[in-house]
């Protein structure tokens, strides 16, 4: 069950990280944000933002990590984090982004992270 809601929270936490970092570029586009908003605002908002992704994102890990009771390890934790990230910035930018476009490259990528989960798992 923990490791479950350990992966559930990281996606959540991924899924705000993403908006928090990468949100505000199509905020720019919808013309909510313009290239002369003052920086300091864009950044309060990604701030704001990025508070809900830390509330995922530490308690996923509280409950996650082994020396908590949780089924993984730290190292373990770092890869299934970083392999939800490249799956969520990748919907994000597919989905909001219709300009970015996939290639060979990235899927090689994608296979290469695969690995690493997998590595990471190995005994």
């Amino acid at each position: 069950m923990n490791a479950w809601l350990t992966i559930g929270l990281l996606i959540i936490s991924n899924i705000f990280m993403t908006f928090a970092w990468y949100g505000h570029l199509k905020l720019q586009d919808m013309k909510i944000f313009t290239s002369s908003t003052p920086l300091y605002i864009v950044i309060l908002v990604s701030w704001g933002i990025a508070l809900l992704e830390y509330s995922c994102q530490v308690p996923a890990n509280r409950i996650g990590f082994q020396g908590n009771g949780g089924p993984f390890s730290l190292m373990q934790l770092k890869v299934i984090q970083e392999a939800i990230t490249l799956v969520i910035f990748t919907v994000f930018t597919v989905v909001f982004f219709r300009g970015e476009s996939l290639h060979w490259n990235h899927f090689a990528a994608f296979v290469c992270l695969i690995l690493a989960v997998y590595f990471v798992f190995m005994k």
